[in-house]
């Protein structure tokens, strides 16, 4: 372990560049299957039982894995040469294969986001335990961003494992080290605590006063997740980085795109990006404008 340590740096964050590259191409898949795979177990769970000597209607297997990725189009299977990260769309220019539909052009830009973002979290953390904590939260945070723009929700089964990852990492913590993760035990359950319940005081006001529901439950637990990895002391910059950007992108949207002021915005993808923003370069910020004294 301590021989890989000793590695260039730049060998490490080129390492993480490519397998950021295959883990965008994967979280792609999650992006489009997770929101499916869901919608489908909730309607299994509500749809009324088969009448007595009926056989239950097949179900088709469908899930991370099965079945193969296919052409949305015409339904022609996805070759392996043909899912290279970023590479395969540059060869193909952007179509289809077999059909010659257009591909869209997030697949590539998701791969290519993730790697970028990896390599940074290796450049920031160098090779240990709490670059691969880095890795994880940015992973997931790019999962989630993703799917609340398309579907406008942030789904339990990503925003509770993060939470839970961070509270577990949290364990690991020794005073001695000098890398903003993960943080203590305490930091991150008041951190968890603190992010939900803000958000959580701030929805049950503007539903108060407005009648509407200003964000939804999933925001509270991506910002208790948030929390659990990064301290409470991070929650405050977040929000407040998270709600200024917002802001700013729901006003070009009215005055540019004439968006209507009643159409929603997802805080998802603001959160997320906050919060990796924090986690890269917070910890100076929080001591150099003396909030909450030391850390």
């Amino acid at each position: 372990m301590s021989g890989l340590a000793e590695l260039p740096p730049a060998y490490w964050v080129g390492v993480a560049l490519l397998l950021g590259l295959l883990i965008g191409s994967f979280l792609n898949v999650v992006i489009h299957r997770l929101p499916i795979m869901l919608e489908r177990q909730w309607r299994e769970e509500i749809a009324e039982p088969p009448l007595a000597g009926a056989s239950p209607a097949p179900i088709q297997t469908y899930n991370l894995v099965v079945p193969r990725s296919a052409c949305p189009a015409c339904q022609a299977p996805i070759e392996a040469w043909q899912n290279i990260p970023v590479l395969s769309y540059l060869l193909l220019r952007g179509r289809c294969a077999s059909c010659h539909a257009p591909i869209s052009l997030r697949y590539p830009l998701i791969e290519l986001l993730c790697g970028v973002l990896s390599a940074a979290v290796l450049w920031k953390f160098g090779f240990g335990w709490p670059a691969l904590g880095g890795l994880l939260v940015t992973w997931f945070l790019i999962a989630l961003a993703a799917i609340d723009i398309d579907r406008q929700y942030l789904y339990d089964a990503l925003t509770l494992p993060l939470l839970w990852c961070g509270l577990a990492a949290s364990l690991t913590w020794s005073a001695a080290t000098t890398s903003s993760l993960p943080v203590s035990p305490r930091d991150a359950i008041i951190g968890a605590i603190a992010g939900y319940l803000s958000l959580w005081c701030v929805y049950q006001l503007f539903k108060l006063c407005t009648g509407k529901e200003g964000m939804g439950y999933g925001d509270f637990k991506l910002l208790a997740a948030l929390g659990a990895w990064l301290g409470w002391r991070m929650l405050l910059p977040i929000v407040l980085c998270s709600a200024a950007v917002g802001s700013v992108v729901g006003i070009t949207l009215i005055i540019v795109a004439k968006r209507g002021r009643d159409v929603p915005i997802p805080f998802g993808p603001y959160l997320a990006a906050a919060g990796w923003i924090m986690m890269m370069w917070g910890t100076p910020w929080v001591h150099y404008l003396g909030l909450y004294g030391q850390r």
